[in-house]
């Protein structure tokens, strides 16, 4: 028991530091003040971050500012010296390394492109065809229909907009990481309750989950969630988590109205099937589910 204590109380206390660096990325972050906000001795305090987390403070603190510098650029419309002052870079050639190293392509480039595709105007593009008569953009998303069984969930809620529930799931990883509950089997799931076009951007309501097995306790300042078995609309989308909007245009503005299904009381959830740690966030895939009646 004092064993099982002691993990669950490091869990707790490095899960504080993530939260905290999440929410003060503007902020100097040294390892002194990261060990203050865990109530660990500096002497010892990196070397638990990095046995619960598997890398050091830096590198997450680093990931974190440099996913927000990919909404920057993408959505923001901020010059380049302020999403590198942001990102933690006192200069746009360190940033550019840094990014390119990220991404896989320059901050500029990433730029270009991901505004191209991120064009509100371009979610529900019309094209003419032979005739003249207008028809949908072809869009390459395969919807399946897809039976889900039953879904146990340790989550921790996140308020406030979609692309800054890392923090969450970074959290979410080094308690499951701390108490042994990651293996081959386990999914990360975000759960989105809110219409972003309908929701201001403050008050969107979502959750970061990760499968458990029954009698997990939630971790602390979460609970546990249970999907429930259902019928969902999926796809796959391949790039940044950010581009998911134009997944979802294409499940609620083309798909839905000719499917001749009804979607069901319960939020959209997505499923994330490769680790954002381990390929460039054009390679990320995740599975979107629309709940269907």
């Amino acid at each position: 028991m004092p064993k099982e204590t002691t993990t669950n109380d490091h869990a707790r206390r490095i899960g504080r530091v993530i939260a905290h660096m999440a929410a003060h990325l503007d902020d100097p972050l040294d390892l002194m003040a990261l060990a203050e906000v865990a109530c660990f001795s500096p002497y010892h305090f990196h070397r638990i971050y990095v046995g619960s987390t598997g890398e050091a403070p830096k590198d997450t603190l680093k990931r974190l500012r440099l996913y927000r510098a990919s909404v920057d650029l993408a959505r923001d419309g901020r010059a380049m010296p302020e999403v590198a002052r942001r990102a933690g870079f006192g200069s746009v050639a360190a940033f550019g390394r840094a990014f390119a190293a990220y991404a896989g392509h320059s901050p500029a480039a990433f730029r270009d492109a991901r505004r191209a595709l991120l064009d509100p105007a371009d979610l529900l593009l019309t094209q003419a065809t032979e005739s003249g008569a207008m028809s949908p953009k072809t869009i390459p998303y395969d919807v399946t229909l897809m039976d889900i069984s039953e879904t146990r969930l340790a989550t921790l809620p996140h308020r406030g907009d979609y692309n800054a529930i890392g923090g969450q799931f970074e959290r979410l990883f080094a308690w499951a990481g701390s108490l042994g509950l990651l293996g081959p089997g386990s999914r990360m799931i975000g759960i989105y309750h809110d219409d972003p076009a309908q929701v201001a951007r403050e008050d969107l309501r979502s959750q970061a989950g990760l499968t458990v097995p029954e009698g997990t306790p939630a971790p602390e300042g979460g609970e546990i969630v249970v999907l429930p078995a259902m019928t969902a609309a999926t796809l796959v989308h391949e790039g940044p988590y950010m581009e998911l909007e134009r997944a979802y245009a294409w499940l609620y503005g083309h798909w839905l109205p000719g499917s001749g299904r009804d979607p069901a009381d319960h939020p959209c959830f997505e499923d994330y099937l490769n680790n954002p740690r381990e390929v460039p966030p054009a390679k990320w895939l995740t599975r979107v589910h629309l709940p269907l009646k």
